[in-house]
């Protein structure tokens, strides 16, 4: 069921239907966007020890799991440890000031329209079980969801596929059957390795960073459900 840019009838003004018998969602700039406050906490942890940044940088952390982030850059930081940082970095959500969290548009109902029409659903996420929970709670979508995948539930985070292959198992679908929803390379890569369909949310970084994904949507109001069931992409490519 996978599809690749340029397969299915075309989208035209009525969008194009992609079949599932699954759908899973990545949850950080996918269901909500809390990307512009994780990287002000970033930025943070940066700073505090002097060690310097820009926004490139901070913004090829996003899908990613922050542990393995600082292991690969522990070398900025001497004398520090990956779980030490990792600690720090989290401990910067309770300052004040922080950009608010927000539903990216069209998400919560979209889940509550794919629970409607009795499709199974995941979140795989880079974030930790408590983090998870948490967000989802707040979103009011955690009892209509199957699956929660989150960091700790994975031995290799994105982009390797191991957190959607565990969803897809433990939904009983085959990756090829379930659409998968991303905002960021490394979330895309992970999906596609699955060998899931990819549709990408533009919300974290541009549609051209997407490039990888099957469909790119600004947001989730450009997703519908239709009966099959099916959704209904509209809007990018």
């Amino acid at each position: 069921m996978a599809l690749t840019p340029g397969d299915g009838p075309g989208r035209g003004p009525d969008g194009e239907e992609l079949p599932l018998r699954a759908a899973v969602f990545d949850l950080d700039g996918t269901l909500i966007d809390t990307e512009p406050r994780n990287r002000v906490m970033w930025a943070r942890l940066f700073a505090a020890h002097g060690v310097p940044w820009d926004e490139e940088l901070i913004a090829s952390f996003a899908g990613r799991r922050g542990a393995e982030v600082l292991a690969e850059l522990l070398h900025l930081f001497p004398g520090g440890t990956v779980e030490e940082l990792f600690e720090q970095v989290l401990s910067y959500g309770t300052d004040p000031g922080l950009p608010p969290d927000a539903p990216v548009p069209g998400a919560v109902e979209l889940v509550r329209s794919l629970h409607e029409a009795g499709v199974p659903l995941a979140v795989v996420t880079s974030g930790l079980r408590p983090y998870a929970e948490g967000l989802l709670g707040g979103l009011g979508v955690r009892s209509l969801l199957d699956v929660v995948v989150t960091a700790g539930d994975v031995a290799v985070g994105k982009p390797h596929p191991e957190g959607y292959l565990a969803a897809a198992g433990a939904l009983g679908v085959p990756p090829a059957e379930a659409v998968a929803f991303e905002d960021a390379p490394a979330g895309v890569a992970a999906v596609k390795a699955a060998g899931m369909t990819c549709v990408a949310v533009a919300t974290t970084l541009p549609a051209g960073a997407l490039s990888a994904a099957d469909r790119v949507v600004a947001d989730l109001k450009e997703v519908n459900v239709v009966p099959g069931p099916a959704l209904r992409v509209f809007g990018g490519r």
